[in-house]
């Protein structure tokens, strides 16, 4: 391997009361894929932004060396002046622009002020073609899948003439075929010269495109770790982000299965614009009282789509079947009427749906049961904050104190806040939507041993994820979706990836032969 592109030395970053970063040391070869691993919080995403100039030199402490040059980034355009790019995990793409304008924006093809649209296009199409994405140029983002996105932002940064591209956990909303292309692309990326800097949690990922793995935990440097023809096992890397053996990824259940608590029926939903156009197609599964039911299918199947719909008909248009809680029909018409029956949904975009990241812990842990800390129509304050207080304690929020803004919390942590949220509404039901998405290995197992304890005690949870060993690893049952319609439903020890798999790709003339 070539001679270091970049060298970050005795990197230190503080923010008021955290120390984000101490004495971090990194070093990525001309040419090379270094993948970066850590559990949630251990500095790894403040490390790439003190590198791409989000945090400005003279923010922090110690030394950036690229191409072995001093550098001294003031912000973002400092640093892609130099070659390098940064590709986030929530995209900065502008959906109503097309996609050569969203390539070129803020790099335009202009004289005098003007833009020439020829070149931007002919260059656009160029880029595209190089990145595999056969699409037009003239082509909206909206109309574009994530995938697809992903595809933008790398031409994005190739139209700056990248030499160190960054991807922030790039598959993490990628389906299993899309992440294949996008790694593929990434390997040839690495043949023709550009270095990347990779983050992410999946392990298998990281095994099959980097040359070299950095470990960070709790803002230091832990090992770098050469990976040789042999590859390099999961548990090593596991030892190194969490500091101990994660011998039992999943906890040790022997699970105590009461009376059917959940049931759908017949369930159907279209499209909230095209109302022609069936996303849920007559799906019916139920859940008993301390039983974990998975849902696995590819993206698009349904899932996340018949999830929101049963809770307060929170998506598309209601095209018909029941819902029945201990065999008694209830209406769930809207999210009200769906928590006041004792349903909780944990949305797959926490983000977005699922917390208020300009507030507080203590406000959006409250959030779903407000009545439960109020009295004579005020809330105190003062039980908020004990309740918020014990979810903390209980459920290992990683935060100086209740009163942090949720909005600075690593994904793992702002996802502890929004179980704790449903967890203080004591469901009966609990639907859990990608519950482990971009968060590391650690912050899963005690995520894991949280649904456990919930099953545990009579609750009927149901898991929606796209990680098949996360399903088999969990699940008591699991049902299968393709097409917005149930083609299966395997019990724990019959399932394996395959038979699965099999499953979710079933066509809906299939699955109608099935049912």
């Amino acid at each position: 391997m070539a001679g270091p592109v970049l060298e970050m030395r005795s990197i230190s970053k503080s923010f008021p009361g955290v120390k984000a970063l101490s004495e971090v040391n990194l070093t990525v070869a001309a040419g090379e894929v270094h993948a970066i691993c850590g559990e949630n919080g251990a500095g790894k995403s403040t490390l790439m932004k003190v590198l791409s100039g989000v945090h400005p030199h003279g923010s922090y402490e110690g030394e950036i060396l690229f191409e072995g040059e001093p550098c001294r980034f003031r912000d973002i355009r400092a640093s892609e002046q130099r070659g390098i790019a940064i590709i986030h995990q929530e995209l900065a793409l502008v959906p109503y622009l097309s996609v050569a304008e969203n390539v070129f924006l803020g790099n335009e093809h202009a004289k005098r002020g003007i833009i020439s649209w020829r070149r931007t296009l002919t260059h656009a199409g160029e880029l595209l073609r190089q990145v595999g994405l056969d699409e037009s140029p003239h082509t909206r983002v909206a109309d574009l899948g994530v995938g697809k996105q992903q595809l933008v932002e790398i031409a994005k940064a190739l139209a700056k003439k990248v030499k160190l591209l960054i991807l922030d956990e790039p598959t993490a909303a990628l389906n299993d075929e899309d992440s294949r292309k996008l790694l593929d692309l990434i390997l040839e990326l690495k043949a023709r010269g550009i270095s990347c800097i990779i983050i992410s949690h999946k392990l298998n990922e990281i095994a099959r495109v980097a040359d070299a793995v950095t470990i960070l935990r709790d803002g230091q440097t832990i090992e770098t770790i050469a990976i040789g023809a042999e590859g390099i096992s999961e548990d090593r890397i596991i030892r190194g982000m969490v500091g101990r053996d994660l011998e039992h990824r999943y906890p040790e259940r022997t699970p105590e299965i009461g009376e059917v608590a959940f049931e759908v029926e017949d369930w159907t939903v279209r499209h909230p614009i095209d109302q022609q156009r069936t996303v849920v197609d007559g799906a019916s599964l139920n859940v008993r009282r301390g039983e974990i039911v998975g849902i696995a299918g590819l993206m698009g199947a349904g899932r996340t789509e018949l999830a929101m719909s049963v809770f307060g008909r929170s998506y598309g248009r209601w095209g018909g079947g029941r819902v029945l809680l201990h065999g008694r029909e209830v209406r769930t018409r809207t999210v009200p009427e769906a928590i006041g029956h004792g349903i909780a949904y944990v949305t797959e975009d926490r983000k977005q749906l699922g917390l208020n990241l300009i507030d507080d812990i203590s406000r959006n842990i409250s959030l779903s049961a407000l009545g439960k800390v109020a009295r004579y129509g005020r809330v105190d304050r003062h039980e908020e904050s004990k309740v918020a207080e014990s979810f903390r304690r209980t459920m290992n929020i990683k935060a100086p104190t209740v009163f942090t803004r949720t909005g600075t919390l690593s994904g793992g942590n702002q996802q502890k806040v929004v179980l704790s949220k449903w967890i203080f509404a004591e469901p009966e039901v609990l639907i859990l939507d990608e519950p482990t998405r971009g968060i590391d290995i650690g912050a899963k197992a005690e995520i894991y041993t949280v649904i456990a304890e919930l099953a545990a005690q009579g609750k009927a949870v149901l898991v929606i994820s796209s990680e098949l060993p996360e399903l088999l690893g969990l699940c008591d049952r699991i049902y299968t979706m393709a097409e917005g319609r149930i083609t299966g439903e395997v019990a724990r020890a019959d399932a394996t990836q395959e038979s699965l798999m099999r499953l979710m790709t079933m066509s809906a003339a299939s699955s109608n032969e099935q049912v």
